[in-house]
Formats: structure tokens, C-alpha cells, sequence
């Protein structure tokens, strides 16, 4: 598997629980930045020749904020540069706004073939509370106009808001599955250093559900979505069959993936070596090195063997599917990438199975992701 991310690092505002590299500005000279995508994409091309690309994510900040010119200027370069799959899926993260809606028209005739739109929440309370800019009423229109204009779309909510409870979010989620059709992605609020939400959390301005409270919220995410077709195929991800993101696999499933555009990360193999490739944060810096010296990269960092099979287990442990033990064996270069009685010890512990040589999280496992990686390794 091989994807092509494109990271569009601008935003119209920034919201306050987003430690993502958004940056907002008044002015933005597009002619510079699409040329600037143009070199790196030939950057990247030139290091991984003859690569068949199965995915290409356009990524942000707010992508859609881009004009479809660029858009479709990317694309036809990456298909210059490389081989792609006939059915390539090509997603463009989208904001609500009615402005960017009207858009979507545009970005379909470029190339794009899915959109993912940031709505968040469908009450306006809580929207105003997450810093967003469009109101309930501007969501469910945008999400009206992607399900016309795009044959896959997919939006995000945030749950374990402040003073949300089970019974609240269980009506959400109904209402959230009249408009989904075939993908949908939840994400538990979670306060991250260096945002505004860090600074008033800390204040006390506002409290989030507790770990029990959070765990009853995601229950009741996983319940409810089962029972309506849409179970989760990763930990925030649900999909009906067949409709799973194709390019975040290519994450999960530890595939190599290009990271074009300011603080984008990547992971290629060269030469039989795993390499990782991460780009400036700062948008003025990238832009410079990117006309300077064709890309904007920081020296590349060979990803040691253990590296490869811890990520290759976060990253596979996350998907219902699980992670196959045969990748562990090829990344980590051993025949026993994992202490066999810690592994049985999880079993018995209900916390793991292992079938077919694949290695999975049972619900009560997921839950405890990180503590289960962590004592694994």
C-alpha cells in the first residue's frame, strides 16, 4: 500500500481543542503554494519511482479552503508522477461553512471522490463551545450537498463534552445516522497541551467526563453504531463493508505513505530501510526551502527495526481486523517479535486473541490500548 497526504497547513480560525499545524493568515499567495506542492510532490517522486499510489488524503488546517484549481493541479502532477489505481481514492477534508459547500462541485470536477467534513457537533451550544464557525442547521445543509455531490463522504463528531451525557449523546448519534450514510468518525474530547481548552481546563472554566463517564459514552457509541450497520473497524472509525478510509489503512495497516506539505510526516522504505520523512512546521519556512531546494524536508531518520514493530503494533492493534504476526516478524527482523507469555497472559486476560496468526484487541483491550501496547512491550 502506498498513500500521498498533502497537509494544507491554513485555516479560517483556529479552534481551541486543536494541537494540529493550522495556522491562520490574511493573506495567502495560492500561485507560490501550488507551485511549492508541484516541487515536492517531483521531490518524493524522484526517491520512490514506479510506486502505485492507492490513496491521496488532502489534509489540514482546512484543505477546502484551497481553490479546486489547486486542488486538481496536485492531482494531475501526482499522476504524472507515478502509477495510480484505477479506483483511487482521493479525499479532501472539508469545513461545513456554506462558502466551502458551494465548493464541492468544483472539487469533484478536480478529482476529489470523498470528502471528510469537520462537523463536531449538531446542537449549536456545543459548536459555539468547540470554536466552530458554522452553526447545526449550516452542517446538516453541507452534509446534504456532499451526500449529492460525492458518491462517499464522511463526517467527524466530538463526544465527552462538557456535561454530555449518555442519554444526550445517544440522540446525537440517531440523529448524526439519519445523514451518514456509509462512514463516520467519533473522537473522544481530549485536552492537549498548548491549546486554548489546556490553558482554561487548567482554570477549571470547564470539566470533561470523567474515565468512567468517557467509557460509558464510547460504549454506548459502539452499541449503537453496531445495531445500525456501521460498526467501528478502528477505534474512532465505523463503516458499513467496503467503505473503510482506504488511505488511513494505509496508516494502520503500516504501509509506506508520502507527507507533502508543511510538518507532514511520512514513511518510506528505500532500498529495503524504513525511513521517516517529517517537513518544517512553519508554513513560511517550508515555503522557502521548498523553492530553495525542491522540498522542505528535515534529514530523513532511519526507523529502527524494534521502532518499526512497535509502530506496526500500535498502528495494527487499532483495527478490528488486528495486526498479522508475520508484519511484526518483517518489521522487527525476528521470528519472535512479542514475549510469548506476556501475549498469553493477555489472552487469559480477555485483553487479546490470536487466530489465523493475527494478533487482535477484544473490546475490553481497546479500551486499553496504550496500557496493553505498553505492557506487551
Amino acid at each position: 500500500m502506498f498513500g500521498i497526504y498533502v497537509h494544507w497547513p491554513f485555516c479560517a480560525s483556529k479552534c481551541p481543542y486543536c494541537d494540529f499545524n493550522s495556522h491562520v493568515r490574511e493573506r495567502i499567495d495560492e500561485d507560490a503554494w501550488r507551485e511549492a506542492y508541484l516541487r515536492e510532490i517531483r521531490h518524493y517522486a524522484a526517491l520512490t519511482p514506479g510506486r502505485l499510489v492507492d490513496s491521496i488524503f488532502f489534509g489540514g488546517g482546512t484543505p477546502s479552503l484551497m481553490s479546486p484549481s489547486t486542488a486538481q493541479a496536485i492531482i494531475d502532477e501526482i499522476v504524472k508522477c507515478w502509477h495510480v489505481k484505477n479506483d483511487i481514492e482521493i479525499t479532501l477534508e472539508a469545513n461545513p461553512t456554506s462558502v466551502e459547500a458551494e465548493k464541492f462541485h468544483g472539487f469533484r470536477t478536480a478529482g476529489i471522490n470523498r470528502v471528510s467534513m469537520g462537523i463536531q457537533a449538531l446542537n449549536d451550544p456545543d459548536l459555539k463551545f468547540l470554536g466552530r464557525q458554522h452553526n447545526a442547521a449550516e452542517a446538516v445543509k453541507a452534509i446534504g450537498i456532499a451526500a449529492s455531490t460525492f458518491d462517499r463522504f464522511s463526517f467527524d463528531l466530538i463526544y465527552a463534552r462538557p456535561q454530555q451525557t449518555v442519554k444526550a449523546w445517544q440522540a446525537e448519534l440517531n440523529e448524526a445516522l439519519n445523514y451518514a450514510v456509509g462512514h463516520l468518525s467519533l473522537y473522544q474530547l481530549t485536552i492537549e497541551e498548548g491549546t486554548p481548552f489546556h490553558t482554561r481546563h487548567a482554570r477549571g472554566e470547564f470539566t470533561i467526563p470523567d474515565e468512567e463517564e468517557g467509557a460509558a459514552l464510547y460504549e454506548a457509541t459502539q452499541d449503537i453504531l453496531s445495531a445500525r450497520g456501521m460498526p467501528a473497524y478502528e477505534v474512532s472509525n465505523h463503516a458499513r463493508a467496503g467503505e473503510e478510509s482506504r488511505h488511513n489503512l494505509v496508516y494502520w495497516r503500516y504501509g509506506d505513505y508520502v507527507g507533502i506539505g508543511p510538518g507532514a510526516h511520512g514513511r518510506l522504505t528505500l532500498g529495503g530501510v524504513k525511513y521517516a520523512t517529517r517537513a518544517h512546521r512553519a508554513p513560511e519556512i517550508w515555503l522557502e526551502r521548498v523553492m530553495a531546494h525542491g522540498h522542505g524536508a528535515h534529514d530523513h531518520e532511519t526507523v529502527a527495526a524494534t521502532d518499526r514493530m512497535t509502530e506496526a503494533l500500535m498502528m495494527g492493534l487499532r483495527l478490528h481486523e488486528g495486526v498479522p504476526l508475520s508484519r511484526l516478524r518483517a518489521e522487527s527482523g525476528s521470528a519472535d517479535p512479542l514475549p510469548a507469555d506476556k501475549v498469553r497472559a493477555m489472552i487469559s486476560e480477555g485483553m487479546l486473541t490470536l487466530d489465523d496468526d493475527t494478533l487482535r484487541a477484544t473490546p475490553a483491550g481497546i479500551v486499553r490500548l496504550n496500557a496493553l501496547v505498553a505492557y506487551l512491550l
